[in-house]
């Protein structure tokens, strides 16, 4: 039994779990705390990976990700090789696809922060950034947590934009959910009920998780 797609699977929640916690923690604090012209617009446009079929999404990062594109073509001068079909082209991807599944947990968590803090902090004589570092963050980590749990699961059943912009390469991109897909194709049963039934326990263990996590809050 082959279980490389489950390892790529998991490095690849990894990899975008610890990049979006970074990303996204910024990004929601400009969209919670910040005004500025266009700022609805922003929002809608980072959530919509939610609405979209992930084979729009992928058609269009396939463009992106491409030798014509201008982050293709710098990829390729720089690497000596194509962006797509590698790695870090599902990575970019599934940065891209879950943005807004690690924004939303952590918005909600900013924004139960009491404005009092914050005010506290900035007569203090804080600023805008050490406010985010000493007060939001440490406020938040609940939600933070959240965001990570929701990221990494989500990751680990990403399909259709994986396939589209990373391809079946055997151990590079053909992670756990492709790998299924392809055996019930080539009516290998045994080897998709395996791997569907190694990401059960991983995906129900994470909801717990998140479960555990959203009592503690309401107790709080």
């Amino acid at each position: 039994m082959d279980i490389v797609p489950l390892i790529l699977s998991f490095k690849l929640a990894l990899v975008t779990t610890v990049m979006l916690v970074i990303i996204a923690s910024p990004i929601t604090y400009l969209i919670v705390y910040f005004r500025f012209p266009g700022k609805t617009f922003l929002d809608a446009f980072i959530n919509l990976p939610i609405v979209l079929p992930p084979t729009v999404l992928g058609f269009y990062l396939l463009i992106w990700l491409g030798s014509n594109s201008s982050l293709g073509s710098l990829w390729e001068t720089v690497f000596g090789m194509p962006l797509l079909f590698t790695f870090s082209a599902i990575v970019i991807a599934s940065l891209i696809y879950n943005l807004p599944f690690a924004i939303q947990p952590m918005k909600a968590a900013f924004e139960k922060i009491d404005n009092r803090l914050l005010e506290s902090a900035y007569i203090l004589g804080l600023s805008r950034m050490k406010t985010f570092f000493r007060v939001i963050i440490p406020n938040s980590i609940p939600g933070i947590i959240a965001s990570a749990i929701l990221v990494f699961v989500h990751t680990m059943g990403e399909f259709g934009v994986i396939l589209m912009v990373g391809g079946s390469i055997p151990c590079k991109t053909r992670v756990a959910s492709i790998a299924i897909y392809e055996a019930v194709e080539a009516l290998r049963y045994q080897d998709a009920l395996f791997m569907s039934l190694a990401l059960i326990p991983i995906s129900y263990l994470f909801l717990l998780l998140i479960n555990r996590l959203n009592m503690n809050e309401v107790k709080r």
